[in-house]
């Protein structure tokens, strides 16, 4: 019972270790029963957290457009070891991760258009924080997006302490 619960749970998507214990512990399954078979599943490699890991940032980062922060937030709450998690993060090159969010910027310029300078700064920052960037991250590339976009941005703030 227990080895098809975890071969169901991991036919859909990769799940973590923490997961999957989890779901088994909901299912009424004994820890040591689930322990011995989690065991057995990672040795085998059908678990195997840092692989996990790895595409859960890629796809997260990809598709959502997240920073690094929300990434690590996930992993935590997904129950990855911090260690695992770090490691994987660390292999997040720093200008994929601006890149991602000038797209996530482009895509928002659209629906900012009819609001002031001001506003728009405001807006699509608050967009990338959202997300896990920092916040030079998230001025430095809406100042030059707006910028690109043809803004005349020399009274925008630098950052959200001016203006």
């Amino acid at each position: 019972m227990a080895r098809a619960i975890l071969l169901d749970q991991l036919t859909g998507r990769a799940r973590s270790r923490s997961e999957l214990a989890d779901k088994l512990r909901a299912k009424g399954v004994p820890d040591d029963v689930a322990g011995r078979l989690l065991h057995r599943f990672e040795e085998v490699g059908l678990v195997d957290d840092e692989a996990f890991a790895r595409a859960w940032v890629e796809s997260r980062q990809a598709g959502k457009g997240l920073a690094r922060r929300a990434l690590a937030q996930e992993l935590r709450r997904k129950g990855v070891d911090d260690e695992v998690a770090r490691d994987v993060l660390d292999e997040v090159d720093p200008d994929d991760e601006v890149e991602a969010a000038r797209t996530l910027v482009r895509r928002k310029l659209r629906s900012v258009a009819r609001f002031d300078h001001q506003v728009q700064v405001r807006r699509l920052s608050g967009m990338l924080a959202r997300k896990g960037y920092p916040a030079g991250v998230a001025f430095r590339v809406v100042r030059e997006e707006l910028e690109a976009a043809g803004a005349e941005v020399d009274d925008l703030p630098d950052s959200l302490d001016e203006g």
